[in-house]
């Protein structure tokens, strides 16, 4: 079907938009109040509003008490990291240690982490997911001693499908099935399409959660050039079908983790096309759509199947309640396997949290939440990005991902990250080196950053400190160079 027409505000704000990024409307510059925004092109207030949210969303304005809105100062412009180029050939992942353990200390709190994708608490409202929680416990207090079986509640499975539209999707609750995770969502989708040795394309670099359940499972990694705005080459994965038995694409069109990418909708469109072509399965990880500033790249790319290729995997860990551990699919032509699967592998999840999640997903003001939630890890991404540009070493590049709350992080090839992960930990300080986003030995010379989790005083001084241990190895390797 056609990409629908954008919404009054959002063709507005993108105009706006447009304008700012090309320089015409400067740094610090005065806009419109909202009514003047609203004469001058003849919308509503109500109009006026939303184009002003949706540009504060994106960092592009800021509103001063009493004084209105003026165009935001951005932080300085990095280089972003290069396209990837990895080998055209399948691998089998063979995974060390080293993620487990940026994971565990990630949790330690006597270390000051960037380790983690993960959210804080107080990113949250606490008290909401408190008060969903009782409700539920207090009008379901049964279901506390009755074993749970079937693909989840169905006030649940109706919340998500009724969230699903604000991905741009029509979904069967019927054919939803809730899970224990997104991760276990995806698991349970490679298990429905693939057997051992099958081979599976992905971004490079990509999740190393992904390879992770690659390597459990016994798949072969593909990795496909990958931009670190636009996401996976769609030529170089058409080559990809046509010259090697690719059984299934894992993907994450919104901010892709580890780049931040996020695919151009009619990339998204492409793509579906491509995999009913060729008859290949999709499993889109659409956990970070929510959090995305731009709302056009919301949309998933299953609201373009029309041919049941694509599986669609979620959850509301990143939005909602991390510790809810709940996640979803709809598997398209595979439901009936994924749903035998998940029979077996793991049964039903806790029916009170499955009720709890309805709620809050059901509640107004989430709307509001989530605007809230893209502003302040937003600010977060922008004071990072500006310290980084002050302290890391010259050349060092950097991501820029329209939401999100992870940044990519291109050190001088010279640079051995996993050298200075050694040196932050010393230091009590957790990164995570890039050599854990790929099956292949690339990206010694990048690290991921996590700025979404507890934010203190202590954690821009803390990023300013890996600029200064990069800095310090650097000058040491030119040293033992002159001594050589």
């Amino acid at each position: 079907m056609d990409a629908p027409l954008l919404p009054l505000y959002m063709q507005l704000a993108d105009r706006m938009a447009r304008s700012i990024r090309s320089g015409t409307l400067k740094r610090g510059e005065r806009l419109p109040s909202v009514r003047e925004l609203g004469g001058q092109h003849g919308v509503s207030l109500s109009t006026a509003v939303q184009a002003y949210r949706w540009l504060e969303d994106a960092r592009l304005i800021e509103a001063r008490p009493r004084s209105g809105y003026f165009v935001a100062a951005r932080p300085p412009r990095l280089p972003e990291p290069q396209v990837s180029r990895p080998d055209n050939a399948s691998r089998q992942v063979r995974l060390d240690q080293l993620g487990a353990q940026v994971m565990a200390l990630s949790q330690d709190g006597s270390f000051i982490s960037f380790g983690a994708a993960c959210p804080g608490p107080e990113l949250f409202d606490q008290d909401r997911v408190r008060r969903a929680m009782a409700r539920s416990v207090m009008r379901h207090r049964e279901l506390l001693c009755t074993y749970p079986i079937g693909p989840g509640m169905e006030e649940a499975r109706r919340a998500v499908a009724r969230h699903a539209l604000g991905l741009g999707c029509v979904l069967d609750p019927d054919e939803v099935v809730l899970t224990n995770s997104c991760m276990e969502a995806i698991s349970l989708c490679l298990r429905s399409v693939c057997k051992p040795g099958d081979v599976v394309a992905l971004e490079s670099p990509t999740y190393y959660g992904f390879l992770e359940i690659l390597q459990s499972l016994h798949l072969r990694a593909l990795e496909i050039p990958t931009h670190p705005r636009h996401g996976m080459s769609l030529d170089a994965l058409q080559l990809a079908f046509e010259t090697q038995q690719v059984k299934a694409v894992l993907l994450v069109p919104t901010l892709s983790n580890p780049l931040g990418a996020s695919m151009p909708v009619p990339e998204r469109r492409r793509l579906a096309a491509m995999l009913s072509r060729h008859d290949v399965a999709l499993i889109e990880d659409v956990l970070y759509n929510d959090l995305s500033e731009q709302e056009d790249k919301r949309r998933a790319v299953k609201s373009f199947d029309t041919t049941g290729h694509v599986m669609i995997c979620g959850s509301f860990s990143k939005t909602i309640a991390p510790g809810l551990r709940l996640g979803w699919v709809e598997a398209g032509r595979w439901g009936a396997v994924l749903r035998q699967t998940k029979a077996v592998q793991s049964g039903g999840q806790t029916a009170v949290l499955e009720l709890a999640l309805a709620d809050l997903l059901t509640q107004a003001g989430g709307g509001a939440a989530l605007r809230q939630l893209r502003a302040t890890i937003a600010a977060r991404v922008d004071e990072a990005r500006q310290l980084i540009a002050e302290s890391f070493p010259k050349g060092t590049r950097v991501s820029d991902p329209a939401g999100g709350f992870i940044l990519w992080v291109e050190l001088p090839e010279s640079m051995d990250a996993a050298q200075l992960y050694e040196s932050c930990l010393a230091e009590r300080i957790v990164i995570a080196p890039g050599s854990m986003f790929s099956a292949s030995p690339r990206f010694r010379h990048c690290l991921r950053l996590g700025v979404g989790g507890r934010w203190g005083p202590e954690h821009p001084a803390a990023l300013r400190r890996i600029g200064a241990l990069a800095k310090a190895l650097m000058a040491q390797d030119r040293g033992d160079d002159l001594a050589a």
